[in-house]
């Protein structure tokens, strides 16, 4: 999951030292306030020494904690709440994921997670229409705006510390009553928005509808990733606000969302806040969300002819792989570095460097809750074969399946995926939005030195054991994209073949070794019956400053 770029350091000090300096750069190493995870490391008094100069680095010998402290506990409601203190930087972040994502849409309901990413800041009850970003701009919001995925969907808001209240009072106020003010005129707009956020992001984009073709081709119809998130138009025109009002009161209650409060914070004041604005919104029914891992059937090798009104051929090669925090998943996204991060890299060097037929490369895992995918995607230069890219691709994974990758290319991978775990810990922002993506998808808000460590323990055998239990010959899909002038610029589907992979190649599929997420429990046959959500007599009238 993490972005492969290049790097220009050839060699590294060993990962575990490298992490260590960095988190005490970070101030990732402080005491906590709640039972630390069981990963962590008791922590050396001289790391912990708070006059340490930032970028300092740690003794080589020194085993410093990783870890970021959190506070985890439950309203009457069901709604989870995490915190975390950090004072450095006058600021607070608030984070909220509804643990609601494209996978849980029910059928002839595609885009209606992303949609309602829209509707939920054109205002509610006590919020007037288009006032949401209104409100924080006057308190100074740094960040203020919101996301889906297959997984979830999560909104998200910095301010000066002091403006907690307002925020929190906002997002409460969407919560418990985003149907006091949605109505016919505000869905139709945004509607409109998203269908139009599709035509310019895939069907009028260069390969833009490629992503869709591979997603229908991995999993099958029934499948929770069947479908992309953006939704289908014809899913979307037959919307109506009925379906709306259903979907609002079935995922998004309390019980089905987690919010994260981190910053320069006072907790005492914090819960308080929490307390007052989100305890009079009522609890839901259990909602029908898919928290199974669940690699669909994908037991062939599946090729895809597509023709697209672009200059430069593509390559894509894409297989299912374990979910998030699984294990494999680590492994995987180290091979990816190993194959396309720096000039240096497999993939890079052959491609682009050696033979130069290829204009850039790239290779990944690209980790969600119920099923991973690895993708390895080459634009070539102009005239150059996709079939010929192709056998090379193949060649050099298949000498990744064989033998393991060098010490350098390991250390390398292993330096470059923490410093960029590490650092990308460093903003609050940042940091309440991963305190709420490891609670959802490990169940457990403080996961962080665990994933560190996930990273730190991997060998070079488990990176080539990876590759060949996992991207194997077979049991996998291509796709081809010949240039054609006329053809849809965004791509289209000319011919799907098939062909049976070798026996030997198995689905790899592995539930997550933390155990069950924190969300709800999976629903094999949705209930038919709404939850039912009424509303206080009156919603909690805005905050007048700090």
């Amino acid at each position: 999951m993490r972005a492969n770029h290049p790097s220009q350091r050839r060699r590294l000090r060993a990962p575990s030292c490298l992490s260590s300096a960095l988190v005490v750069a970070l101030g990732l190493t402080s005491p906590t306030y709640a039972a630390p995870p069981a990963a962590a490391a008791a922590q050396p008094a001289a790391a912990a020494q708070p006059g340490a100069k930032p970028g300092a680095a740690a003794p080589a010998s020194a085993s410093v904690s990783v870890m970021v402290p959190v506070e985890k506990y439950t309203l009457q409601n069901g709604l989870e709440v995490v915190l975390h203190e950090d004072h450095r930087t006058p600021v607070v972040a608030v984070n909220v994921w509804y643990h609601v994502g494209s996978k849980d849409e029910p059928k002839g309901k595609n885009g209606f997670a992303h949609l309602f990413e829209h509707l939920m800041f054109q205002g509610s009850k006590n919020v007037g229409e288009d006032m949401f970003f209104k409100y924080l701009e006057r308190a100074g919001a740094s960040e203020r705006n919101g996301t889906t995925n297959a997984d979830r969907t999560n909104y998200f808001e910095t301010v000066p510390a002091n403006e907690l209240a307002l925020v929190l009072w906002l997002e409460s106020d969407r919560m418990g009553w985003l149907l006091d003010h949605a109505n016919e005129e505000t869905f139709a707009s945004q509607r409109n928005v998203v269908k139009n956020e599709r035509r310019q992001n895939y069907e009028n984009a260069p390969y833009g509808l490629v992503p869709q073709f591979l997603r229908a081709a991995m999993f099958p119809e029934n499948h929770p990733y069947h479908l992309l998130t953006i939704g289908t138009p014809e899913d979307l025109d037959a919307a109506r606000m009925d379906d709306v009002r259903a979907f609002f009161k079935t995922f998004y209650a309390p019980n089905n969302a987690t919010l994260v409060i981190a910053g320069d914070i006072d907790r005492g004041r914090a819960k308080e806040l929490v307390h007052k604005y989100f305890s009079p919104i009522p609890k839901g029914a259990p909602p029908p969300v898919a928290t199974k891992p669940d690699p669909g059937d994908l037991a062939a090798e599946k090729r895809l002819d597509i023709e697209a009104d672009v200059e430069l051929p593509r390559v894509t090669i894409s297989w299912v792989t374990p979910p998030h925090f699984a294990p494999g998943d680590a492994e995987l996204d180290l091979v990816g570095n190993v194959l396309s991060s720096g000039k240096t890299s497999r993939l890079y060097k052959r491609l682009v460097y050696d033979l130069q037929i290829a204009q850039d490369v790239f290779a990944g895992q690209a980790s969600s809750q119920l099923a991973s995918t690895f993708q390895i995607t080459a634009t070539l230069k102009k005239g150059k074969s996709p079939e010929q890219a192709l056998k090379l691709i193949d060649a050099e994974l298949e000498k990744l399946r064989k033998a393991p990758p060098t010490q350098d290319e390991h250390e390398r991978a292993r330096a470059k995926l923490l410093s960029d775990l590490v650092f990308s810990m460093e903003q609050v922002t940042a940091r309440a939005n991963a305190i709420n993506h490891y609670n959802q998808l490990a169940g457990d808000p403080g996961y962080f030195p665990k994933d560190v460590a996930r990273y730190e323990t991997a060998t070079a055998a488990d990176l080539q054991k990876a590759t060949a239990d996992f991207l194997p010959q077979g049991r996998r899909v291509i796709a081809l994209v010949t240039p054609k002038p006329g053809a849809p610029k965004a791509g289209r589907l000319v011919k799907q073949t098939e062909t049976a992979a070798p026996a030997a190649a198995k689905p790899a599929a592995a539930a997550p070794a933390t155990g069950k997420p924190a969300t709800a429990p999976a629903v094999k046959n949705p209930a038919v019956e709404k939850p039912a959500v009424e509303k206080p007599a009156a919603g909690t009238p805005a905050p007048k400053g700090g």
